[in-house]
């Protein structure tokens, strides 16, 4: 890693070197960046199901569905500059954030079963602006970006920026690009530890009061309310990509991300096994939540390789290896072959691999020890491999023929994705997007 960024940083040197040409010459032709606005309409339906819930510590069903519509418009200011926004909202009922609180009443908990509660859906809203500027002679772009993010339990605010440099005719290309985010909790814990918050009544609580505990009646948990709820990421990357031939192009890219504050999940429960089993209802009662360190270090390195068989196929090519210091590593590896079967017709068939190494804190339901410092059950950070399979169609109109009002429509894409891990989880999901440009 070291040699590479060695090499990366001194690439960086020698592209400054070499373009001479004036950062800005008002007697250079300029194409603008931007011709007209173009606006996206993008739309997602995502559904999944799976047992191994983190929310009722790994067991318990994972159904969820999400439906989540986005725009995108990007305004050209003048010949150099372009504004992005970004908005959009994703609308969810999960049966696994359901059992945050799975005693309400209508029927008994059951880890399996979803409840009607609060928690069984909500509602994700984003917002992202992204300002760009291109020298004159679009050898040089430099963005700036914000975005706010909101749900029930949490609330995000970020900012970031990039900077680019193009040179050898723009045949290369060198990247660098950083974000922060700062997050904040609204610490939503499971029904059942609530009680035993500060100032909570504890065992004397209604809930243990109106209903029966069953296997061990003396319920004790050693839960205590998270002190820090903020959570603070900054990432950092740099990208590499060069044009071989008429025919081949590659890309590098490395990325690194660290994360300090509240990074454990709130509502996340844990089971000991050196603890005895309390039971109400159905429904295992948590020995405590999830408990992860304060800070967290990720680095992902990859690479894309396209090469352009003929006028039909398109061969594309992706690779990353991940790490970070909770022991997580990963390997990642797609390939999609788009298919022209007209000018204005392409079927994007692709597939998938991930194979993920588990994180050392994991371990799977009521396996935990009470000695251990950091604890989950949390099956995301278990080791597993995935496959995913995708298929699409795309419709492209260069002269955005078609009209709707003020808009012609230059591209439709239609693609589904089957995702399946090997621990009994799978996925489906449908997306469809429009592009449109204003005359």
């Amino acid at each position: 890693m070291k040699t590479l960024c060695v090499i990366l940083f001194s690439l960086a040197t020698f592209s400054a070197l070499a373009d001479n040409t004036p950062a800005d010459s008002a007697t250079v032709y300029k194409k603008r960046v931007l011709e007209s606005t173009e606006i996206d309409f993008l739309a997602s339906y995502y559904s999944q199901k799976g047992d191994h819930a983190a929310v009722s510590g790994g067991v318990g069903t994972e159904k969820l569905q999400d439906v989540t519509p986005t725009f995108v418009v990007a305004v050209p200011l003048n010949d150099d500059d372009v504004l992005t926004i970004d908005a959009g909202i994703s609308a969810y009922s999960s049966a696994s954030s359901s059992n945050i609180d799975p005693f309400d009443g209508k029927g008994d908990a059951d880890p399996f079963q979803a409840s009607t509660g609060a928690s069984s859906s909500d509602v994700w809203a984003n917002f992202n602006g992204t300002y760009t500027h291109s020298s004159d002679n679009r050898n040089r772009i430099w963005s700036a970006k914000i975005s706010v993010s909101s749900e029930f339990d949490y609330f995000s605010a970020g900012f970031g920026g990039s900077y680019s440099m193009l040179f050898n005719d723009k045949n290369t290309e060198l990247s660098f690009h950083g974000e922060a985010y700062f997050d904040q909790w609204s610490a939503i814990y499971p029904i059942e530890l609530r009680p035993f918050e500060s100032g909570g009544s504890g065992i004397n609580d209604f809930l243990f009061q109106n209903n029966a505990i069953t296997g061990n009646p003396d319920y004790s948990p050693l839960f205590k309310e998270f002190n820090n709820k903020g959570r603070n990421s900054v990432s950092l990357g740099i990208g590499f990509s060069q044009i071989l031939s008429r025919k081949l192009q590659t890309s590098l890219a490395l990325d690194y991300v660290m994360q300090s504050g509240l990074l454990s999940t709130p509502f996340q429960r844990v089971y000991f096994e050196d603890i005895a089993d309390s039971y109400i209802q159905n429904f295992h009662l948590a020995d405590d939540i999830e408990r992860l360190p304060d800070s967290r270090t990720k680095t992902a390195i990859g690479g894309r390789l396209h090469y352009y068989i003929n006028q039909i196929f398109v061969l594309r090519l992706y690779y990353r290896y991940y790490f970070d210091d909770w022991n997580i590593s990963s390997h990642t590896a797609s390939i999609e072959v788009p298919v022209k079967i007209s000018s204005k017709f392409t079927l994007l068939p692709s597939y998938r691999y991930y194979d993920q190494k588990a994180a050392k804190y994991f371990k799977p339901y009521n396996k935990h020890h009470t000695s251990e410092k950091y604890y989950t059950s949390d099956y995301d950070l278990s080791g597993f491999s995935a496959n995913q399979y995708g298929f699409g169609v795309a419709y492209t109109d260069i002269f955005a023929q078609f009209h709707i009002w003020l808009f012609g429509l230059k591209s439709i894409d239609v693609k589904y994705m089957r995702y399946d891990r090997n621990i009994s989880f799978e996925a489906n999901m449908i997306s469809l997007g429009f592009k449109f440009v204003m005359d």
